[in-house]
């Protein structure tokens, strides 16, 4: 089997620009992974290399950041959701299991992506990894931060962004309307309705305010099918620090468990809470 390249990422090799892959591979199992508000498909190139060989990941792009920081970012999540399913439902049926993988704001995008997909034959996802973020029977009326400044104390706050970057006027210039306009999608977001028949797992830190343990663990009313819930050291950025364990996790949903591995990875999908 030839090996898919880095920049064959649509139909026919054109530049697809929806979805970024980092790494070659000719592996079957496929993840797909949603960035946190503000977040940029560069987020998961940490996670794509320990996949390798054995998942091919791919990252998504949202519209008003990186190299599409020119168009108009989506301010609802629905809608953005529409369009990437869209997208991933336009080319052929995976040929092996796809994973949903999504972080913070991308965990609902993520679920949302997977109720559309699994309304089509042939296209439902074999998982969904939800991480950071409340379910949502928990998430409540959203409020934005008013200001600017406001704006840019929350994220500095929760981590993640170099805070190099806040602290320069002309970077910040550029990564404000795209923050804004999640923020925003954030706050106006009310879930929809449905239920997955996939395996779910829900990832939080266990020092993470924005999505304390209690809150992510209803994730488990979100599917028909089996729940995990893993409590890893760390706040809301906690993915950082645990790049290997999250590896086995979303492996495991592929059914793919690499010599070696296996133990967190395996339990991940048993149904009971675990913590590291």
């Amino acid at each position: 089997m030839q090996k898919r390249s880095i920049a064959d990422n649509a139909p026919g090799g054109r530049r697809d620009p929806w979805l970024r892959r980092y790494h070659s591979t000719d592996a079957l199992a496929e993840l797909i992974c949603f960035p946190h508000a503000g977040g940029a498909a560069g987020y998961w190139r940490r996670l794509s290399a320990a996949v390798q060989p054995f998942a091919d990941l791919r990252a998504v792009q949202y519209p008003g950041r990186q190299d599409r920081y020119r168009e108009p970012a989506v301010r609802d999540l629905h809608r953005l959701a529409d369009l990437i399913a869209a997208r991933l439902a336009a080319g052929p049926p995976p040929a092996g299991p796809r994973v949903l993988v999504g972080h913070s704001m991308g965990a609902s995008v993520a679920h949302e992506v997977a109720l559309r997909l699994s309304r089509l034959p042939g296209q439902g996802p074999a998982g969904l990894v939800v991480s950071g973020r409340r379910a949502p029977s928990r998430l409540g009326a959203g409020k934005r931060p008013e200001t600017d400044e406001a704006l840019v104390a929350r994220v500095r706050a929760l981590g993640g962004t170099d805070p190099a970057v806040l602290a320069d006027p002309e970077l910040l210039e550029v990564i404000l309307p795209a923050l804004r306009a999640d923020y925003d999608a954030v706050a106006a977001y009310v879930p929809g309705g449905g239920l997955l028949a996939c395996p779910v797992v829900a990832l939080t830190g266990d020092c993470d305010a924005e999505a304390p343990a209690e809150d992510v663990a209803p994730w488990r009313e979100a599917t028909r099918g089996s729940f995990a819930l893993r409590v890893l050291a760390g706040g809301h950025f906690f993915l950082d620090d645990h790049v290997p364990a999250v590896a086995e996790t979303v492996l495991a949903l592929c059914g793919v468990v690499p010599a070696g591995g296996g133990g967190a990875g395996g339990a991940a999908v048993t149904g009971g809470a675990e913590r590291i």
